[in-house]
């Protein structure tokens, strides 16, 4: 992830230094929010690549002299199914519809966004916590607290 993170990296730079030089030289300010949203963007997606380097070490892809096989093997959890994007989506419709129709159709809208993104983002956060029974006639639990199996 070192490579990815000096390339956003660079693309945060690049917007930065743009926002600045377009908001000197220019009086409109809807092109230097964009030029900053992007780069807050960039840097955002930067930071969150160079935090999964310093946390996981580097990759097969990271090093010079790796091999195909190098990179084998599982490559992370991916969920089966999950509600909470149609309800993410739903939820947005629901939003926009209240922009054009009222505000309390938009604070219910909101409401809904709320509550399936933190669904979504929470659904598997206890994936790892180990939750089997002790086994039989042990009466004693386990003491390695997580388990890679899926729920």
């Amino acid at each position: 992830m070192r490579t990815e993170s000096r390339l956003f990296t660079g693309v945060a730079v690049f917007f930065g230094g743009t926002a600045v030089l377009y908001g000197w030289w220019s009086a409109e300010p809807a092109g230097t929010a964009a030029l900053i949203i992007a780069f807050l963007m960039a840097s955002l997606v930067a930071f969150f690549f160079r935090v999964q380097h310093h946390r996981r070490g580097p990759r097969a892809q990271d090093l010079d002299d790796a091999e195909v096989a190098d990179s084998a093997g599982p490559l992370e959890f991916f969920p089966p199914h999950s509600p909470w994007p149609i309800t993410i989506a739903l939820g947005a419709v629901v939003l926009a519809l209240g922009i054009v129709y009222g505000l309390w159709l938009a604070l219910i809208g909101f409401g809904v966004v709320a509550l399936a993104v933190s669904g979504l983002v929470f659904q598997y956060a206890r994936r790892g916590v180990q939750r089997s029974s002790p086994p039989e006639g042990d009466g004693s639990r386990s003491d390695s607290p997580t388990s890679t199996r899926s729920p």
